[in-house]
């Protein structure tokens, strides 16, 4: 699943915070100075409560200013003297809005001009300097890639340099190129422009399956352009982005970008919106903030009967596979016994799902009041903390295990291109009943893509149905 780039002043809603900030502590600043000291300004503020109307009033007239002037377009790429310039204008233009506001209430005459003035100034060196510091902040934050989106770039030779030129060396992008795949000659294991060469024609597939690769950026130009090689990837749960117009054969949800200098059209198998994600995001939050207050509970009541019917810790840590191929650290209550793993491979015979899982009835590993446990998902509830991490959502996919993953088919990834879950389409649609993996893999699929917030809440409550009766996993 995509999450369409933010656009126009929501991009920069942190920096539109900022200056509000500097606006509102300049007026204040300029009101303190005119009248004297702190006691004489609180004692006479009663008296002027046409600067408590401005005060409500100015960042209004700021989102306004930003709305019509576009002040933060580069703001990441700008110098210091530029962000003065920059700065400036912007605050020009609030000074402008008051005046305007002064002239249409016409109550220019009962405000102090020397308080203002001085406020005008304040507003510049307040904004120039939170602007400057929160810059460090965020650039900081973006050399180390944080939360940036894994690129590979499929281009021929003769134009491979120009996309890399365009795309790989910013730092302050919201994606990193980790690799170019070239087409028409075999040129892995080398470096161009600093970028390794990962694949080739005969191996990118294998590659795309095996690595972290959140997004594809094909050139129009080479026959690794095609509509039929972006369509497969699509199908992979790749994001594609295509620097041509003919894409007809693409899936429907499908919004043209710029990516450097190239307008691309990208698809993929759901686009969800800024707003969405961070609704979904921040249910994820609350949900796990309570969901950690029973997982406090659970520990109280459940850890000595762990610890007295198996020696050992009583949480159970493991490496999962997440969004993409991403690797994390998994925690769940301890239900089995510590060598599990180890008996693990003496009962794949038993297994009785079709594929790249394992369920079994009645697993000898399992403690006994691990029976319990999984049969109510109490086991899963410290998962609430890689919710709280962003390594997990609440409703997603199950991760994987490394092993399991390994032997995934190209059609199995799709099923990773959203952040795994607690729960999900699979949960409530028979859980431990779909004795085949491929019946998983089309259930999350069709999940993600329908996704929905609706979906999500309705997954939810039959979560909830389905835990209550106990129709736990195995």
């Amino acid at each position: 699943m995509y999450k369409k780039k933010k656009r126009s002043w929501v991009k920069h809603l942190d920096f539109i915070l900022i200056d509000m900030l500097a606006a509102e502590i300049a007026l204040f600043l300029g009101v303190l100075i005119k009248f004297q000291g702190a006691v004489i300004f609180i004692s006479r503020f009663d008296h002027y409560p046409l600067y408590e109307d401005m005060a409500l009033l100015l960042p209004f007239m700021d989102l306004a200013g930003v709305l019509l002037t576009e002040t933060y377009t580069g703001i990441l790429r700008r110098t210091k003297y530029q962000e003065a310039i920059a700065t400036i204008g912007h605050c020009l233009v609030n000074v402008l809005a008051v005046l305007l506001y002064m002239q249409a209430m016409k109550t220019t005459f009962f405000y102090s001009r020397l308080a203002l003035g001085v406020a005008a100034g304040f507003m510049v060196v307040l904004s120039y300097v939170f602007r400057c510091l929160w810059k460090r902040v965020v650039r900081q934050r973006m050399l180390k890639d944080v939360n940036k989106s894994s690129l590979i770039i499929v281009a021929d030779s003769d134009t491979v340099d120009e996309c890399l030129s365009e795309l790989a060396h910013s730092p302050y992008m919201e994606f990193k190129v980790n690799g170019v795949a070239v087409m028409d000659k075999d040129m892995s294991g080398q470096e161009i422009q600093g970028v390794p060469v990962v694949a080739n024609a005969d191996t990118l597939f294998e590659y795309l399956r095996t690595n972290v690769v959140d997004e594809v950026f094909l050139d129009g130009n080479t026959r690794s352009g095609e509509q039929n090689l972006a369509a497969r990837m699509v199908e992979l749960g790749l994001t594609v982005h295509l620097s041509l117009i003919h894409a007809d054969n693409l899936m429907p949800n499908r919004i043209m970008e710029t990516y450097g200098r190239y307008v691309v059209l990208t698809s993929s198998m759901h686009i969800a919106s800024n707003r969405q994600a961070f609704i979904k995001r921040v249910g994820d939050i609350l949900g796990a903030l309570i969901g950690l207050v029973f997982v406090v509970i659970a520990f109280i009541i459940f850890a000595p009967i762990i610890k007295l019917q198996s020696k050992g810790p009583v949480f159970f840590c493991q490496t999962r596979i997440g969004k993409n191929g991403r690797r994390f650290k998994f925690y769940k209550f301890r239900t089995m016994h510590m060598d599990a793993e180890e008996r693990k491979k003496e009962l794949m015979a038993q297994n009785e799902i079709k594929g790249n899982m394992f369920k079994m009835e009645n697993d000898p590993r399992i403690i006994p009041i691990g029976r319990f446990m999984r049969k109510y998902s109490i086991d899963e509830l410290p998962q609430f903390w890689n919710v709280l991490k962003g390594d997990m959502a609440i409703v997603g996919t199950r991760p994987p295990l490394e092993d399991e993953y390994e032997n995934y088919k190209l059609h199995h990834k799709a099923r990773l291109s959203i952040k795994p879950g607690l729960t999900g389409m699979w949960q409530v649609n028979g859980r431990s009943d779909i004795k085949d993996f491929e019946d998983v893999v089309a259930l999350d699929t069709e999940y993600i893509a329908n996704w929905s917030l609706m979906l999500d809440l309705r997954i939810l409550l039959k979560t909830v149905a389905v835990v209550l009766r106990g129709e736990g996993s195995k």
